[in-house]
């Protein structure tokens, strides 16, 4: 890495493309698993829930690549990661529970969670259709909590020996 001519952004775009990859053909699987499997109708157009999807990636991807660029290791690395992504993102998205019946400070938090506006989307998109008026505060909700993290892990990331 200290030898390669690659700026740093150019080595998170190298880190980040495979993950990308992986998470729209995951989420491609799980909507033909929903659909065919289990009879979930998608009233929307698949367009719309692959540039939803690829957007939610956005913030994901740049939280796992702060979170990789601030750790030592590995394992302190994933337990950052379970705790202030996976957790937040399950029990604070309105996935599980519904944001409504939170009390008020959890539900000032959940405005911080990318996942709540990728679920809002979801829900919107399967059960709804492409209603843009729904789509397009999500989608720039999630855009700019992803370039949020993606400007801290630029400048968190090193080419050094440290």
């Amino acid at each position: 890495v200290l030898s390669t001519p690659a700026s740093v952004a150019e080595i998170l775009i190298g880190k980040l493309l495979p993950y990308f990859a992986l998470g729209m053909l995951a989420t491609l699987g799980a909507t033909a698993l929903a659909v065919f499997v289990f009879g979930v109708p998608l009233r929307g157009s698949l367009a719309a829930l692959l540039l939803l999807s690829a957007t939610f990636m956005v913030p994901a991807l740049g939280q796992g690549l702060l979170i990789s660029s601030v750790t030592r290791n590995q394992f302190l690395a994933a337990q950052i990661a379970l705790f202030s992504g996976f957790l937040p993102a399950f029990m604070l998205s309105g996935f599980l529970y519904e944001i409504d019946a939170m009390p008020a400070p959890i539900r000032a938090i959940t405005w911080a969670i990318p996942a709540r506006y990728f679920v809002s989307s979801l829900k919107t998109v399967f059960l709804a259709g492409d209603i843009w008026a729904v789509f397009v505060p999500n989608l720039l909700a999630m855009g700019a909590i992803g370039v949020l993290f993606f400007l801290l892990a630029k400048r968190a990331t090193r080419k050094n020996l440290e």
